[in-house]
């Protein structure tokens, strides 16, 4: 039994789902990453896996993909859930910053600060 699911989103095509009820605090999932040089990203980023990574490393400009359910979970200003990003481990912890219900979508602040309103990279133009 998964405690999360993939399905229908309001936001985009798709989202993760919590299938039981996350408290504040808890972890919901600790994803490891596939970590991309910025020479390897010039070409990726052409690719659709752009709508999907993260920016890993502040100082060297590296991109990741998160594998599980890490790069599929949605944005929202609003979000219920943050992660941390552990570089040394190469992983992303997804926690629940407010209590998520089963049947929820989980969705996270793509700016990384869960409070940010800044424009995301793809709103800038």
């Amino acid at each position: 039994f998964s405690s999360l699911y993939i399905d229908k989103s309001q936001i985009m095509d798709r989202g993760v789902f919590a299938n039981k009820i996350f408290q504040p605090g808890e972890l919901i999932e600790t994803t490891p990453v596939i970590v991309i040089s910025m020479a390897e990203w010039r070409i990726m980023k052409k690719t659709v896996l752009n709508n999907y990574a993260f920016s890993f490393e502040e100082d060297s400009q590296e991109m990741a993909i998160a594998l599980g359910f890490g790069s599929l979970y949605n944005h929202s200003y609003n979000p219920n859930a943050s992660y941390f990003k552990r570089i040394k481990e190469k992983v992303i912890d997804f926690y629940a910053i407010r209590l998520i219900k089963g049947g929820e979508e989980i969705t996270i602040n793509y700016n990384g600060d869960p409070n940010s309103t800044d424009l995301l990279w793809f709103n800038r133009d």
